[in-house]
């Protein structure tokens, strides 16, 4: 026999051996138990992603015309009126947007009732750096099918994420998700109201309608199951209150039970309370009631504060766990001169009494100023969340100067109270 010849036979023989000597014996009557266990824990340090959400991006036709105006090649420049806030939003990780008004390329720009805006619009949008857009709010049909199915062409051709909006039950299929550093983020889109608009019988395009919680459960649940974070942007509420709807809250619920982990509320232009609630599997769910406006040439001074939601989520690989570990909630404020020129969104921490003093504003709200709009922050979103210490229990403070006592029955951390008691008496004051 050759040398190589014996040689394979050999190492048959021992791959045999060692092959009898790993199996395990099978008990009778049954399969093999499978008792190994891995010895090699994960030992990557824990990663976290910075999560922005903003408010309704809603463009009047003040708004784009006067990008239009500003614009050096007959198109639409809307650099002035984000400016201010480019950075901020630059500077996370994911930024996420209700863009309220649908860009149809097809068709001119309109403004309210029908909203349409410029394509530069978005392209703006994505240039400062928003990478997930909800769709799915009650403008969605201002332009009909073709408007909506062009407005998802149009998002389609971005690199960004999108959600609540299809052209078919086959688009449908891909849940809109994103990976960053290592976390896998889901997102689902839906909204309450339509303005009365519907698609026609027939149309294969699909609007997420809260409605249809049969389909929203299978659609959460999906999402929760291909991903470590499921967001949802929920379109829902009462216009300009301050107080989320029974049906906000009962949804609410639901979406967490359902498997949603963070819930993003837009609709009502104003901002609205941020809490946590408990799912069914116990997680801890950030819901934001309302983000308020994040741009618009409306006409009353609780309308030009939104909100936006710093979300910190961490993935811990030692633990296996991915969670919201904190969340800031701050403001935003719209500001435009008199006739409402110059439209312009700034971070509530830069604007001034300055600034506040020739909003055109005051010519329907004459009490605005910096102290109003701190005040309906305080009011209005009622930010009872301490966030980076839920898991001291119900009872518990977080040690932070603002907090002052604990509702044990919600668990939440109040922010100063003397502040909110304040706030109530400035009630009549600052009417909304």
């Amino acid at each position: 026999m050759k040398k190589k010849s014996i040689l394979r036979v050999t190492a048959l023989i021992a791959a045999l051996l060692m092959l009898c000597a790993c199996q395990k014996a099978v008990p009778a009557g049954g399969e093999a138990e499978n008792t190994s266990e891995s010895t090699t824990a994960d030992t990557r340090e824990p990663v976290s992603v910075n999560i922005l959400a903003v408010g309704d991006n809603l463009i009047h036709g003040v708004i784009y015309n006067q990008a239009h105006a500003r614009s050096t090649t007959g198109g639409y420049d809307f650099t002035y009126a984000y400016k201010n806030i480019a950075s901020t939003v630059a500077s996370a990780d994911i930024s996420i947007i209700n863009q309220e008004t649908i860009i149809d390329p097809e068709k001119a720009p309109s403004t309210y009732p029908c909203f349409n805006s410029p394509t530069e619009l978005g392209d703006e949008m994505v240039k400062i750096g928003f990478d997930v857009f909800n769709l799915a709010n009650n403008h969605s049909l201002d332009k009909g099918e073709s408007g909506l199915r062009n407005a998802i062409k149009f998002w389609k051709s971005k690199n960004v994420v999108f959600c609540g909006a299809y052209l078919d039950e086959e688009d449908y299929k891909t849940i809109p998700t994103n990976t960053v550093k290592g976390i896998k983020f889901a997102y689902v889109g839906l909204t309450e109201p339509t303005n009365g608009l519907s698609l026609p019988e027939g149309s294969e395009t699909i609007l997420m309608p809260s409605a249809d919680e049969d389909r929203i459960e299978k659609r959460v649940k999906a999402a929760s199951e291909i991903s470590d974070m499921t967001i949802v942007n929920v379109h829902w509420g009462e216009e300009y209150t301050h107080t989320p709807t029974e049906r906000q809250r009962e949804l609410a619920q639901k979406l967490a039970d359902w498997g949603a982990d963070i819930i993003i509320g837009t609709h009502p232009h104003v901002i609205q309370p941020v809490e946590y609630v408990t799912a069914a599997d116990g997680r801890k769910v950030l819901v934001i009631y309302s983000l308020g406006n994040f741009i618009s040439a409306q006409d009353r001074g609780p309308r030009m504060l939104g909100g936006m939601m710093h979300i910190t989520v961490t993935k811990d690989y030692q633990k296996n766990t991915t969670e919201v570990t904190a969340a800031k909630f701050t403001g935003t404020v719209t500001h435009y001169d008199s006739g409402f020129s110059n439209v312009r969104v700034y971070n509530l921490a830069d604007y001034t009494d300055a600034l506040a003093s020739r909003h055109g504003v005051r010519s329907t709200t004459p009490s605005f100023s910096l102290d109003y709009l701190n005040s309906l922050l305080r009011r209005g979103a009622r930010i009872y969340v301490c966030l980076r210490n839920r898991r001291g229990g119900a009872g518990t403070s977080c040690g932070s100067r603002l907090c002052r006592r604990r509702d044990t029955a919600r668990g939440l951390c109040y922010r100063g109270l003397e502040r909110l008691e304040k706030a109530q008496r400035e009630k009549a004051r600052y009417a909304l």
